[in-house]
Formats: structure tokens, C-alpha cells, sequence
């Protein structure tokens, strides 16, 4: 087993004190090698057969183990395996996302800066490191035979308090078309690439990273992608169109499919009728291109957030009911977006119509009812 962590057997009383499997570990096959993956110390270990048979043996009997082993005190050293009567976190979902959350958490420097000189001077060197390999294709450079140039946005004034305290999730929407001006504002300033961002720090920056949007983005990498479901928007046929943050326009990616919204979102049928929305995608190899380390993937998800709400609060300020949602059918959608499955995922939808504004919709109200009037 190759690992930094060892500690020799006479660090331990011989004993054969319980011990558990720990956690936060998993097993990787990588033929012709069985990798051991600590999450919670960003180790990994090469296990030759002897450790893998003795590693069987405990998690089948964890009482065999033995301090006298030196297999058995190096599993104990590494935290492959712990005493039974330390504590365990309660985590109340699967081991999957323990493992991501863990796997993500206080992630180790190698040289940790000792000043903001010494700071500087390292992120220097990684900017040049990293601008040295080929950046990604940005995806408004895939082109389209369908580009429908967008009206200028138009800038709604209202108090943001107000637009704050009005915005909420609504699962009520009529049928009734939303004006393309609308949907460029919308799109403009929740996605848009800023014109009135541009300024003198950012011309000093390597192409591609100058275009700022009104959300942070990791890294300055813009990683998000908006793709627009246009079920009933005026001036534009009903389609899949991806917004072109650079040229401030909508690109044809596929027809609607036959199946409804909410078929793509789990069963939300409530939906159904909804004009438009946006499913919010990331490019995974944007931040691959500049992190190395999985804890960008959380900077992924929290960047699709920032978009989400400044979309909704723009969406408010234009008098529209506003939805999000999580839940997808991601094959489906990308299939539809045509999207590169690995370097991009959908991950979030936001939506927007006229309604009622009620959280509850008609079809909930009446089985709720039927089910008070039956018991």
C-alpha cells in the first residue's frame, strides 16, 4: 500500500478493540489496480493482493483486528479503519453525497501563502501555468443556422426591496404569451455578457476571461450556459434555443419535444403551460481547465444558483410569476440542448409566466381536499 501517513505497530497496545470500516472511504477499481480513496484526507492507496485480502478479511470479522500487524496498524494509521466507539457523523442521505461533501471539504495546500505578497506570486504562477494549455471552446462559438438577434434590454426601475419581498415560487400559470422584449431583458441581465461592465482592469485580461456578468462567476470562467424553452414567447417560433451571452442572441438548438415540460422535470405536470424558461447548465471543462481539485464542482452549483435568483428577481420586476426546480430528467434535456455529455450537465431550470402566484397548484388544492373529506 503506497500512502504518506504510516505509522509503525508498536504505536498501538495490543488489543482487539472493535473497529469499523470507515465512512468516508471507498474502493476504486482502476484495472489491473484496486485503488483505496480516504475522502476525508485526500489520500489515495494503491492496494497490492495482500492488503486486499487482509482488508476482506476485516471488513468480513472486523474483531480480527490485530495491532501487532503491521497491515492492521497501517489501516489504522491512514483512517482506512477506525475504533468502533469513535464517533460517527449522522448523514441522513446516501453514501454518495457524504462522500462528495467529505471528499470536498478542507481541501489541503501544498504551500500555503504566507502573506498577500507570497499570495500573489503563486496565483501569478498558477494564472501562467494554466494559460499555457488550450482554453476551452466557448460554446457561443458552435455556431447555429438559426440566430434570432435579441431587442436591446430594456432596464426596469423598481425598488429592490419591493421586487425582494414580491418574488416568490408560483405553480400556477395561465396560458398567455410573454413579449421577446421581455425575454431579452430577462436574458440580457441575468446571462448576458455586461457591455456596461466592461472597464480598465479587464482589458489587461486574457481573452475570453474580460466578459463579466451581473452574478459572480468562479474563477472569472463563466462556466454557466443558458439554454431558453420557448413554449409560447411572441415573435419567435416554439423551440430550444441557446442564449448567445456574447452576441446577445438565441440560437436554434431543437424543436419541442412531444412530450410536455414537465415530463422533463420529474412529473411537474403543474407546469405544463409554462411560456417560457431556462435550463442552467455548467461546462464542467471550463473549471477543469483552471481547478484541479473536485471542491470547483461546488462552485459550479453555487454559481447556477446566483444566476437562478438574479433571474427570478428580474422576473419580478417584469410582473411574472416565477418557478425553479431541480428536479430533471438530465438524459432527456441533453438530448434536447445537445450538450456534451461529461464537460456539460444541466443542472438547475428556472421559469417564468403570468399567474396567480399561488405556491399551491389546482391539482394539489383538490386531492387535498379529497383526502380531508375523506378521512
Amino acid at each position: 500500500m503506497s500512502g504518506e501517513c504510516r505509522l509503525s505497530a508498536h504505536h498501538f497496545r495490543h488489543t482487539r478493540t472493535d473497529m469499523i470500516f470507515n465512512s468516508n472511504v471507498f474502493l476504486l477499481a482502476r484495472p489491473p489496480h484496486l485503488i483505496l480513496w480516504n475522502c476525508e484526507t485526500h489520500q489515495q492507496f494503491e492496494l497490492s493482493a495482500t492488503y486486499q485480502n487482509r482488508l476482506m478479511q476485516l471488513i468480513r470479522n472486523p474483531k480480527k483486528f490485530d495491532s501487532l500487524s503491521p497491515i492492521d496498524a497501517e489501516f489504522l494509521s491512514t483512517g482506512i479503519i477506525k475504533s468502533a466507539v469513535e464517533d460517527e457523523i449522522i448523514w441522513e442521505w446516501d453514501a454518495l453525497s457524504k462522500l462528495f461533501h467529505v471528499g470536498t471539504k478542507n481541501i489541503p495546500l501544498d504551500d500555503e501563502p504566507v502573506d498577500s505578497l507570497d499570495w500573489a506570486n503563486q496565483y501569478a504562477n498558477h494564472c501562467e501555468e494554466i494559460l499555457s494549455k488550450p482554453q476551452p471552446r466557448e460554446s457561443f462559438e458552435q455556431g447555429s443556422e438559426t440566430i434570432i438577434a435579441l431587442p436591446p434590454p430594456t432596464p426596469k426601475l423598481a425598488d429592490l426591496t419591493d421586487i425582494l419581498t414580491s418574488r416568490k415560487t408560483s405553480r400556477t400559470f395561465y396560458e398567455d404569451s410573454i413579449n421577446l422584449e421581455t425575454i431579452a431583458s430577462i436574458l440580457y441581465y441575468s446571462l448576458g455578457y455586461l457591455r456596461e461592465r466592461k472597464d480598465e482592469e479587464s482589458k489587461d485580461l486574457a481573452t475570453g476571461l474580460d466578459y463579466r456578468r451581473s452574478s459572480p462567476s468562479g474563477g472569472g470562467l463563466n462556466s454557466t450556459e443558458g439554454y431558453v424553452w420557448a413554449y409560447d414567447v411572441e415573435a419567435i417560433p416554439p423551440a430550444i434555443y441557446y442564449y448567445n451571452p456574447k452576441e446577445h442572441s438565441l440560437e436554434y438548438r431543437s424543436a419541442l419535444p412531444s412530450c410536455s415540460i414537465g415530463s422533463l422535470l420529474n412529473g411537474q405536470h403543474f407546469v405544463n403551460s409554462l411560456p417560457f424558461g431556462i435550463f442552467l447548465t455548467s461546462r464542467l471543462d471550463k473549471l477543469w481547465w483552471k481547478y484541479e481539485h473536485s471542491r470547483a464542482y461546488r462552485m459550479a452549483l453555487v454559481e447556477v444558483g446566483h444566476i437562478a435568483q438574479t433571474f427570478q428577481l428580474l422576473a419580478t420586476s417584469n410582473g411574472l410569476q416565477t418557478w425553479l426546480t431541480g428536479a430533471l430528467n438530465e438524459s432527456s434535456i441533453e438530448n434536447l440542448i445537445r450538450s456534451e455529455t461529461g464537460t456539460e450537465e444541466v443542472l438547475f431550470f428556472v421559469g417564468a409566466g403570468w399567474g396567480d402566484g399561488k405556491a399551491i397548484p389546482a391539482a394539489l388544492q383538490t386531492e387535498t381536499k379529497r383526502r380531508v373529506v375523506h378521512d
